[in-house]
C-alpha cells in the first residue's frame, strides 16, 4: 500500500473537459446492483461505488463534479459503477449503511463524496479492511486502506473575492454558504482575504444557510435564493456561494435583482440554467472531477493510493472559470495573485 502525502499531478487540459457516460444509480441508498460499464471499448473488472453527499448527481456543482471523473473512468477504462445519494436529515448509521452495502456486494473502491461521510467512513473502513476507500474533502482517516482528496478551497476563493472586489460598483458583495462547517469557512476566509486585498474598506455581507448536523443547506435552493436577495436587498451587487445545489436560487436572485454571482466547484456558466447564464461572472473551479479521475487511474494501474493527497493553486487543483468573458479584462490581476499565492509571497488565511 502507498502512502501519498503529496501535491497531485494533474492531468492535461483535455481531461479536464470531461466527457459523460450513462452510470446506473441508485438513489435510495440501498441495493448497489446496477452496473454500468465505458463505452469505449476497455474492459475492467473494477467495481465502483459512488456515494454521494446531499443533491447527488444532478447538483450541477460539488457532486456533478465528482460523477464526471467517475463517467470518464468508465469511458477510459470500462469500470463498472453503482451510485448512492445522502438524504436531508438522514441519521449518521444512513451513512454507514451505504458504504456498507458497497462493500458487502463487491465495490472496490468505494468513494465517499463529502466531508459528512468521514465519521461514518472511520468505522466502516475499519470493518473492511481489505476494501479501498476514498473520501473528498477529508484528511482525518489515517487508515491503509483509505485516501483523502482534499482541496486548497481558500486559494481560488480569494482569487474569485478578488475578482468580486474588482467589479463591484457598489463597494459591497456577499458571501452564502450552504452548511457552517470548517470546510466552507475556509471559502469564505479565502473570498473575504481576496476582496480586502483588492479593496481593505470593501463590505463583505456573509451567511450560512443552514448548521450541522442539518446538511439541507446544500440542496434547498430556496434558501439560497432569500439568502442572495437579502444582500441584493442591502447594497450589494455580487454574491459568491458555496451552497451546492442551492447556488441556483443564488443565482435566480441575481438575475431578478439585475445583479451578479460566482459560482462554485465547477464552470457553472456551462452547467445553469440559461435563463440566469449571464449573471455567473465567474466560479471558483475546484477540479473534483480531476481528483477522482487521478485515483481511479491509479487503481487501474493497480496501485490504491493512500494517504492525503492535496490538490492547490500550483497544480490547477483550485481556480477560477473565464466562460462569459466578464473577467477577462482583470485576467491579468488575477494570475499575478495566483502567482503570489504559489510563490508563497501571499499566504490564504482558512477562517474568518
Amino acid at each position: 500500500m502507498r502512502r501519498s502525502n503529496k501535491l497531485a499531478a494533474l492531468f492535461t487540459a483535455g481531461i479536464l473537459s470531461l466527457a459523460a457516460t450513462s452510470c446506473g444509480s441508485d438513489d435510495s441508498g440501498g441495493t448497489a446492483s446496477d452496473d454500468a460499464s465505458g463505452g469505449s471499448g476497455a474492459s475492467s473488472d473494477i467495481k465502483v461505488g459512488m456515494a454521494y453527499d446531499v443533491g447527488g448527481r444532478g447538483d450541477q456543482s460539488f457532486n456533478d463534479s465528482a460523477a464526471a471523473g467517475l463517467d470518464q473512468a468508465i469511458e477510459e477504462f470500462g469500470m463498472t459503477s453503482d451510485e448512492a445519494e445522502a438524504e436531508d436529515g438522514e441519521a449518521e448509521s444512513a451513512r454507514e449503511e451505504r458504504l456498507r452495502t458497497f462493500a458487502e456486494a463487491g465495490y472496490d473502491p468505494v468513494i465517499a463524496v463529502g466531508f459528512a461521510y468521514a465519521p461514518a467512513l472511520t468505522k466502516v473502513s475499519a470493518e473492511y479492511p481489505d476494501v479501498h476507500f476514498a473520501i473528498i474533502d477529508d484528511s482525518s482517516i489515517e487508515a491503509e486502506n483509505v485516501a483523502g482528496l482534499v482541496f486548497a478551497e481558500e486559494q481560488g476563493s480569494f482569487l474569485v473575492g478578488a475578482a468580486a472586489a474588482l467589479k463591484s460598483e457598489s463597494g459591497q458583495i456577499g458571501f452564502v454558504g450552504g452548511v457552517e462547517t470548517p470546510l466552507i469557512q475556509k471559502f469564505e476566509a479565502g473570498y473575504a482575504a481576496g476582496a480586502e486585498a483588492v479593496n481593505p474598506d470593501i463590505q463583505i455581507d456573509s451567511t450560512y444557510l443552514t448548521q450541522v448536523p442539518d446538511f439541507s443547506g446544500f440542496g434547498d435552493p430556496a434558501k439560497g435564493k432569500t439568502a442572495a436577495q437579502g444582500m441584493f436587498d442591502g447594497g450589494a451587487d455580487i454574491v459568491y456561494h458555496a451552497a451546492g445545489g442551492s447556488g441556483g436560487g443564488v443565482f435566480e436572485a441575481a438575475s431578478e435583482a439585475g445583479a451578479l454571482a460566482i459560482g462554485v466547484d465547477s464552470d457553472q456558466f456551462e452547467t445553469a440554467d440559461p435563463s440566469v447564464q449571464d449573471v455567473i461572472m465567474t466560479s471558483m473551479l475546484k477540479n473534483v472531477d480531476v481528483a477522482v479521475l487521478e485515483y481511479l487511474t491509479e487503481v487501474d494501474g493497480g496501485t490504491f493510493p493512500s494517504g492525503t493527497t492535496t490538490y492547490d493553486l500550483a497544480v490547477d487543483g483550485v481556480g477560477y472559470s473565464t466562460s462569459g468573458g466578464q473577467v477577462d479584462d482583470i485576467a491579468d490581476q488575477l494570475d499575478e495573485f495566483k502567482q503570489q499565492i504559489i510563490d508563497g509571497e501571499i499566504t490564504v488565511p482558512t477562517t474568518p
